[in-house]
């Protein structure tokens, strides 16, 4: 399993945060057994009671232990720990082992998730509403919601565009993206996640509207220009990459002229701040 081509996507049952993974490439969720086990249990250490069951599944040779996967979530304490994760099927069987009232419940909550997926295949417009209401539950307001699903489109508009010049690797795309962010905040995309104060969160959910206007001037001057020039190859889409984001630098000049500050902050707008290692005790 490669985490890159994972998305955190936190569920919630009863008021409970279960830590739920979107495969992309699977296009499958993988679900966290400590929290599901947790829930069900009603133990006061769902890790530990997790543990003993795994042993005795094992023990039993059952299957289900070894379709566990381990990915790196984050915990309560705010850290990131290997942790087991299985799709929705394999969540089943575990909850088959664990004699408990909250397992139908439970079980009725993962039949939910699991048709999540079918129902946008039929109607696409599902996914950009739970898009919507995920950044509401995170505190954005309308505004720069609108302008960040806005954002999302006009980029799938750019990697088209992208593949019709022949890109079609992942590291191609992102040596594009950093080409556009370097010209106009001189920074790549990791130099300016460090910027902000950010490891695994999303630069895009934690710029400004400002900071994300000037990066989706970029993007569509970006794809546009490109458009007009049929760039083949890696080489020629970097030139034109970086004339995309030469727009949004002379755009963020001449605001930054008028305002006497910059534009391009260490601010993140869900205020993440994490502490090393030897800080905590």
């Amino acid at each position: 399993m490669y985490q890159d081509k994972m998305y955190l996507v936190n569920k919630i049952f009863n008021n409970e945060t279960i830590r739920t993974v979107w495969d992309t490439e699977q296009e499958k969720y993988f679900i966290s057994v400590v929290d599901i086990v947790s829930v069900i249990s009603e133990s006061k250490d769902g890790r530990k009671y997790w543990n003993k069951l795994k042993q005795r599944l094992n023990s039993e040779g059952n299957e289900t232990v070894t379709n566990c996967h381990q990915l790196k979530l984050k915990a309560k304490d705010g850290k990131y720990r290997m942790t087991d994760v299985v799709d929705i099927e394999g969540m089943f069987r575990i909850i088959e082992s664990i004699p408990s009232k909250n397992a139908e419940p439970i079980k009725q909550w993962l039949a939910k998730l699991g048709s999540e997926r079918i129902d946008e295949i039929f109607d696409p417009s599902i996914s950009v509403q739970r898009s919507i209401d995920l950044y509401r539950t995170k505190g954005y307001d309308e505004k720069w919601i609108a302008k960040r699903i806005k954002g999302i489109q006009d980029r799938k508009g750019l990697t088209d565009v992208w593949k019709d010049g022949g890109i079609t690797e992942s590291k191609e795309y992102a040596i594009l993206t950093n080409e556009i962010y370097k010209e106009w905040s001189g920074m790549t995309a990791k130099e300016y996640k460090k910027f902000k104060g950010l490891r695994k969160e999303s630069l895009r959910d934690n710029m400004s509207d400002v900071e994300v206007a000037l990066s989706d001037l970029g993007e569509l001057a970006t794809r546009e220009i490109a458009k007009k020039k049929n760039p083949k190859g890696l080489n020629e889409n970097i030139d034109v990459a970086r004339s995309g984001g030469k727009i949004a630098s002379n755009a963020r000049k001449d605001l930054e002229n008028e305002l006497g500050e910059s534009v391009v902050t260490t601010h993140n707008l869900l205020k993440y701040k994490y502490l090393d290692e030897k800080q905590i005790k």
